[in-house]
């Protein structure tokens, strides 16, 4: 749905809400979403598509708890906490070891895993990070693989793994704004789900960073009867490198046949459950506004017209990459129903 109709729904229905992720250059809607109970995490980032803005909504059980540890705004009910840290990097200074950015990416972390550990959510199931500008160089580091440090760091300081058993998760950029960052967490273990079409992240060849990127290439939770799948922010690369650095359609099929691969190896974890490309809602990310035409046209050759599509136009962790996909499908029966765009 738009910022405008989330803001404007009624007490009864906002008080079945998790949290929202919000996606729009409008700083008067992110000023009304911050006077809101509800965490909202706020990414200016242009939708492409029909509408001004996107809200992604999650749901949970009633009762809901609301509350804020650190800089982290949460609610949770008995099974899922959805909460959203953002940090401005002009609250830390470059030393010898850490760059701003490193600094405030762990200390975000720090008080996610905090935060999971004294309300007893220890499973973290999704994480979606923005950050600006995020190809970009400074201290000779590209801004991406200082986020990986950060990231890794806080993993390590909380005893974490950083192979095998990691949550779902994506790293966009956008043209300004603080480091933002939204996470699902809850109280049972998720089935990591890899790609064999691709080497693990966090197994990469050390020609893309210091540290490698921390997450699966899909998460699959079960709650009680019904499975939830967070497919992670997807793209053109096979083994670990980037396939057609400058082609927009072989990308967006590639992108696409990964995600296939991912959907094959989720379902052979899952039971009962089976998911498919048109069950899926998907979030696709477009570094070219220009090239918006081309990439609905063959995703939607591959999947179908399907209303559960949003184009937002941000920068993707790669230089070479024209385009990311997200995706999510879930069974609303259970204790948590969404995404609800």
């Amino acid at each position: 749905m738009s910022i405008a109709t989330f803001l404007n729904q009624p007490a009864q229905w906002k008080n079945s809400v998790l949290g929202a992720l919000c996606f729009s250059a409008d700083a008067v809607e992110s000023q009304r979403q911050a006077d809101m109970e509800i965490p909202c995490m706020h990414v200016p980032m242009q939708r492409l598509d029909a509408g001004d803005s996107l809200c992604e909504v999650w749901h949970g059980n009633r009762p809901l708890t609301p509350g804020q540890q650190g800089a982290i705004h949460y609610r949770h009910d008995d099974d899922v906490l959805f909460g959203v840290i953002a940090l401005s990097e002009t609250m830390f200074e470059a030393d010898a070891d850490k760059t701003p950015l490193q600094q405030a990416t762990e200390s975000a972390y720090r008080q996610v895993f905090a935060l999971l550990d004294t309300l007893h959510y220890p499973y973290l199931f999704r994480v979606w990070n923005y950050i600006a500008d995020i190809n970009a160089h400074s201290f000779g580091l590209e801004r991406y693989r200082q986020f990986n440090l950060g990231r890794q760091d806080a993993f390590l300081a909380h005893g974490r793994d950083v192979v095998g058993n990691v949550p779902a998760a994506c790293a966009l950029g956008s043209a300004h704004g603080p480091l933002t960052i939204a996470f699902l967490a809850g109280r049972v273990v998720p089935r990591c789900v890899e790609n064999p079409r691709q080497i693990s992240a966090y197994q990469y060849p050390q020609q893309y960073g210091p540290r490698n990127p921390t997450f699966s290439r899909a998460s699959l939770v079960r709650l009680g009867q019904d499975e939830l799948l967070f497919v992670s922010g997807t793209a053109s690369i096979v083994g670990h490198a980037t396939l057609h650095p400058t082609d927009v359609l072989a990308q967006t099929g590639e992108t696409m046949t990964n995600i296939q691969a991912v959907l094959a190896e989720a379902n052979r974890l899952a039971s009962p459950s089976r998911f498919d490309l048109a069950s899926l809602h998907y979030k696709v990310y477009v570094r070219h506004p220009a090239d918006l035409a081309q990439i609905r046209a063959e995703f939607e050759r591959i999947v179908g017209s399907t209303p559960n599509a949003v184009y937002l136009q941000a920068d993707v962790c790669r230089q070479d990459l024209l385009l990311e996909i997200e995706a999510t499908a879930t069974q609303p029966l259970g204790s948590m129903s969404g995404p609800r765009n």
